[in-house]
C-alpha cells in the first residue's frame, strides 16, 4: 500500500496538471457511473492529500474522495487519452492531461460535510502544515499498545506505513514493542522531526530513502530498495551486524535490531 508520501507527490501533480480547468470525468468500468455524472463538467479547484487518502475537491461542493488501498493504480496520460486499459474505475481528462484510475479501495463522491467528517477520522499528517504534534504526542503517551502499532494507526499519525515504521524506529534507537506509555516526550519530538524529514524526502524523490544522500555513491534512481533502507527487509543489521528480528506487529511484517534498538 503506498504510504503518505506517494498520495502527497501525487496531489501535487494531478492538481499541477488539472486544477483551475473543467474536468471530463467518467467511468469506463461502470462501476462509478452515478459518481462521474456529479463530477463531469466541473471546475477542478485543487488536489489534497491526508496521509493515505485523495481528495479532488470540485465547484459546486463536490469532492472525490480516493484510497487506493492495496491495489489502486493512477495512470497518466497526454489528452486525448487512449482507449481505456483495463478495469478504469474513474477516467479524469483535462485540456493537456488525463488520468485514469484501476482498482482504488475507496472511490467515493462527497458533499461539503461529508468531506469535513472524513478528514475528522484521518490523524495528523507529518507532511500538512495544518497537523497537530501536540495531539499525536497526547495519544502515544496513553497508549500501552506497542509504538510500532501506534504509527500503524491512521487515526493517531497518517501516512506512516510499514517501511517507514521500521526505519523510524530504527533510526531512533527504540524498539518496536515498548508501549506508547514509555515513549519520552524529547523521543516523540525526534520521531515526528524524523517523520516529517524523511516523508518530505519521500515526496521529492518519489521513493522511501532514509539513508543520508550524501553517503549514497550513486544517482538517487539508480538506488535499489536495499541501498535506500537502512533496517527493513535486511539479512544483517546495518550497524552491528547482527540478525534483525522479524515478526507480524499490528499484522504486518515488522524488522528491527535488538541490539541497536533499547
Amino acid at each position: 500500500m503506498p504510504e503518505g508520501h506517494t498520495l502527497h507527490r501525487l496531489a501535487r501533480d494531478h492538481s499541477k496538471l488539472l486544477a483551475g480547468g473543467r474536468v471530463k470525468v467518467s467511468s469506463p468500468q461502470g462501476r462509478f457511473e452515478s459518481g462521474a455524472v456529479l463530477l463531469d463538467g466541473k471546475i477542478l479547484k485543487s488536489v489534497e492529500a491526508y496521509g493515505k487518502h485523495i481528495y479532488y475537491i470540485f465547484s459546486g461542493s463536490k469532492v472525490l474522495h480516493i484510497h487506493l488501498g492495496l491495489y489502486g493504480k493512477f495512470h497518466l496520460y497526454k489528452s486525448p487519452p487512449p482507449p481505456p486499459r483495463g478495469a478504469v474505475r474513474v477516467r479524469l481528462i483535462g485540456k493537456t492531461h488525463a488520468i485514469d484510475l484501476n482498482g482504488p479501495n475507496q472511490c467515493k463522491v462527497l458533499s461539503s460535510s461529508e468531506f469535513v467528517e472524513s478528514k475528522s477520522r484521518i490523524g495528523d499528517d507529518p507532511l500538512r502544515a495544518d497537523a497537530d504534534p501536540e495531539r499525536v504526542w497526547a495519544r502515544i503517551h496513553k497508549s500501552k499498545k506497542p509504538i510500532g502499532i501506534l504509527l500503524l494507526d491512521q487515526s493517531i499519525i497518517a501516512g506512516i506505513g510499514n517501511i517507514f515504521r521500521a526505519e523510524i524506529l530504527f533510526l531512533l534507537q527504540i524498539y518496536p514493542s515498548r508501549p506508547g506509555i514509555s515513549v519520552t516526550r524529547v523521543e516523540f519530538d525526534e520521531l515526528w522531526k524524523t517523520s516529517v524529514r524523511l516523508l518530505e524526502i519521500g515526496v521529492k524523490y518519489n521513493q522511501i530513502i532514509t539513508v543520508p544522500l550524501n553517503d549514497t555513491k550513486k544517482p538517487v534512481r539508480n538506488l535499489s530498495i536495499g541501498e535506500r533502507l537502512w533496517i527493513y527487509k535486511k539479512k544483517f543489521c546495518p550497524r552491528c551486524l547482527s540478525q534483525p528480528n522479524s515478526w507480524l506487529l499490528g499484522n504486518r511484517k515488522m524488522y528491527a535490531c535488538e541490539r541497536c534498538q533499547v
